[in-house]
């Protein structure tokens, strides 16, 4: 077990309400239901096997009939639009985790508006590519609109949490957030290592992601060069009619 590198105090509370925060999905992903094999079968039978096989290693399925180890069924929510999304958001951890959670347990990461998620997808993509040193390819990523009405930690203006915002490491920021999750935290506001004055939020309650719906969907494109063209292809209206509740 590592030493905690962070202060034993605890950050200040804020009660938020913030509308409309934005979260950056491959449309890929947005738009897919239970299974991404389903375009693979040649016959209802072929996709029943499928399914089964999915279904198996399915991390969010898994953690919806109580098998996750990060998360209890209790916790995922149920029969709101976009639930699927929501849930997903907190059982697929990437294994090294995120600035603010470890590999068995995710959380819903927004920003406060669009420029800052975009600034985040747009660094985390990029050193992607550079780890194979090709910067050639596209993206589409829907915008995933949700509103909050909650009290979280706050680590702006908290100069003893610098090091929760290190741009290289998540070494502090994970140990915190442990912490505050083990404490019954309902999540962690915090400044933007991707972009200057912008603000984002990691939710550790899935009840808590209110009003899910698409907003628009926008393309990053790298040409030869780490700095992506982005560009607005679908506004909201266009997605406005598509949920899986």
């Amino acid at each position: 077990m590592p030493v905690s590198l962070i202060p034993r105090l605890t950050p200040p509370l804020t009660t938020l309400r913030q509308f409309d925060t934005c979260r950056l999905l491959p449309s890929r992903f947005a738009d897919v239901e239970d299974s991404v094999l389903a375009p693979l079968a040649e016959s209802d039978d072929h996709l029943h096997d499928l399914f089964d096989l999915d279904n198996a290693t399915n991390a969010r399925l898994v953690a919806q009939h109580g098998g996750a180890p990060g998360i209890s069924m209790d916790e995922l929510v149920f029969g709101v639009p976009n639930f699927r999304i929501i849930n997903a958001a907190f059982t697929y951890a990437r294994p090294e985790g995120s600035r603010f959670n470890d590999g068995l347990r995710g959380a819903w990461y927004c920003a406060f508006d669009i420029e800052t998620a975009l600034a985040e997808v747009s660094f985390h993509k990029t050193v992607e590519y550079m780890e194979i040193n090709r910067f050639d390819d596209a993206v589409n990523y829907q915008t995933m609109l949700a509103d909050f009405t909650s009290t979280f930690h706050d680590l702006r203006a908290q100069p003893r949490y610098e090091g929760c915002l290190d741009p290289a490491s998540y070494i502090e920021s994970q140990q915190l957030a442990a912490r505050l999750l083990d404490g019954g935290s309902m999540g962690v506001i915090y400044p933007s290592a991707r972009r200057s004055q912008g603000t984002n939020l990691a939710c550790f309650r899935p009840a808590l992601v209110g009003n899910v719906r698409k907003g628009d969907v926008y393309r990053l494109s790298w040409h030869g060069t780490p700095e992506p063209r982005i560009e607005r292809v679908a506004p909201a209206a266009d997605n406005a009619d598509s949920t899986d509740d």
